[in-house]
């Protein structure tokens, strides 16, 4: 018998915005991560990082970016429309 990961969400808080802090917050058991040529924030639950499927898009965010991630949280170099893909097929396991 499996269990069903929360989904994504997207945050209301993007890269090109100046926001509070309140707006900025990240619920418990999510993170956040930066996807997209307009930086778009999700935020994803932390489950998704056992993954290996989630893993791959973390190895070319290393290859990409190393460990500094200035936005504060995870910049996944990949369209928003892989991004979905790999979010959607998690969420099915």
């Amino acid at each position: 018998m499996g269990f069903r990961l929360p989904g994504i969400r997207r945050s209301s808080f993007s890269g090109s915005q100046t926001s509070s802090c309140k707006d900025a917050e990240v619920p418990k058991g999510y993170l956040a991560v930066y996807v997209g040529e307009k930086m778009k924030r999700f935020l994803i639950p932390v489950l998704f990082l056992n993954e290996p499927l989630f893993q791959e898009l973390l190895r070319q965010a290393e290859e990409e970016f190393g460990y500094c991630h200035p936005m504060g949280g995870l910049t996944i170099p990949c369209e928003e429309t892989v991004f979905f893909n790999v979010a959607s097929r998690l969420n099915q396991l």
